[in-house]
């Protein structure tokens, strides 16, 4: 029996597309209809089958070579055929990672999976083998697919390897590496000049694992956004004492708080926490306490504005006098700075418009305030000066999407506009 030539058949619009996998290698047995490879273009990708059965004799493509249709694959050759041996380049592209041993054995979708006395031999690939669908969807959990190992043929990966990594990073976090030596540097720094060593502040020392665990285990997207509060700053800057007359001195972010409590409401899922992604838990919070970031010379505190949900203006006012005086004078009760329902940041007193806050662990979703700014605004056929207030929200990206991120702002410019103002007028 002569050999059989495999090309890449008339596929449709598919030129100069890469190889993203190879399937087999020489010297396997196949069968008709089996996958060969799997090729990947910037829309999909498509696993061509095998169009005849028998030995393999040769593999002529490997992983990241660009196919067109005609495109030899392999050649098919007979079993009395010697096979030849020179040519193998999976066995460069894909390498055997590790042997799991007594563990249940993973479905197996082809007759051509690797197994051998009862173990499962688990392969991950140079470059990873995924469809761009569960590529998307990586990237979008903020993953490196390049770290997870793949159940399926030949190590390609599915969404649930994805969700399983993301589970298992969460719950079992890599034990603390020994800290390596720091290279000793080429020059001290008083070479150069008059130096001065002082100790780390304590809170910043207290705080800096929280960040680093939040950073490192949450999938963080921020959207930008700002919000016109024109008639709101008019409000707020006529305020006055209903008996004296006097005018009230209201911080504008106790109008922000009130306006994130009335969006939290209607978007439940900032409001919680996910304490149990394995299980596919999360907790919703039925209370409204309020984290605002305040600024000591010890450092940054959170303390919460609780119940933000039962307090008006005023009151909403005077807390957040009271918590960052006694954060400053660090009379604060460290069970303040728990049990929070979103934390609010700001940095309109200094300066700055759009900015990328860490959430505060266990919270899923943090908002950062801007300075606020004079912008034209093209209303009723001519520009009007608008006063803007620039809002930076960072959420939680394995509960919040972006659509539910984008509405959620949309909601707070909402609350911060006229029909808002109008609405506290009357409180």
């Amino acid at each position: 029996m002569s050999d059989k030539e495999v090309v890449v058949p008339n596929i449709g619009d598919f030129k100069d597309v890469e190889v993203i996998e190879v399937l087999v290698e020489a010297g396997s047995k196949i069968n008709k209809d089996d996958p060969l490879i799997t090729i990947e273009s910037d829309k999909s990708s498509v696993e061509i089958p095998s169009p005849h059965s028998g030995n393999i004799k040769k593999v002529n493509l490997k992983v990241g070579d660009k196919v067109s249709e005609g495109s030899l694959i392999l050649v098919i050759g007979t079993e009395e055929e010697k096979v030849e041996e020179t040519t193998k380049p999976e066995t460069k592209e894909i390498k055997k990672e590790t042997i799991v041993e007594d563990i249940p054995t993973p479905k197996i979708s082809k007759p051509n999976e690797i197994k051998q006395n009862n173990k499962v031999s688990i392969y991950k690939s140079s470059k990873a083998l995924a469809s761009p669908k569960v590529r998307k969807f990586a990237r979008e959990l903020g993953v490196d697919i390049n770290n997870v190992i793949g159940s399926q043929r030949s190590g390609r990966i599915i969404e649930e390897d994805i969700k399983n990594f993301v589970s298992s990073n969460f719950n079992n976090p890599p034990e603390e590496k020994k800290t390596k030596p720091i290279k000793k540097l080429e020059y001290e720094h008083s070479d150069f000049g008059e130096i001065k060593v002082e100790d780390i502040p304590r809170i910043k020392k207290i705080a800096a694992p929280h960040l680093v665990n939040s950073w490192q285990t949450i999938p963080h997207v921020t959207n930008c956004d700002e919000a016109d509060i024109t008639e709101l700053e008019e409000f707020r800057q006529n305020l006055k004492d209903t008996y004296t007359g006097e005018k009230k001195k209201i911080t504008p972010l106790a109008f922000i708080i009130k306006a994130v409590v009335e969006a939290l409401k209607i978007f439940p899922r900032f409001n919680s926490s996910i304490d149990d992604i394995e299980n596919g838990k999360m907790t919703l919070k039925k209370y409204f306490h309020v984290g605002i970031a305040v600024d000591t010379p010890n450092g940054l505190m959170v303390p919460k504005i609780r119940n933000a949900n039962e307090k008006n203006i005023e009151q909403i006012s005077k807390d957040l006098k009271k918590v960052s005086d006694d954060c400053r004078n660090l009379k604060i009760d460290k069970k303040e700075f728990y049990g929070g329902s979103i934390t609010i940041t700001s940095l309109g007193g200094i300066g700055g418009t759009y900015f990328t806050p860490i959430i505060n662990y266990p919270e899923v979703a943090i908002l950062g305030v801007g300075r606020t700014y004079i912008k034209p605004v093209y209303i009723e056929g001519e520009f009007k000066p608008r006063t803007m207030l620039p809002l930076s929200l960072s959420y939680d990206h394995r509960i919040i999407d972006g659509a539910e991120g984008s509405r959620f702002n949309n909601e707070l410019k909402n609350n911060l506009g006229k029909n808002f103002a109008y609405r506290l007028a009357k409180q």
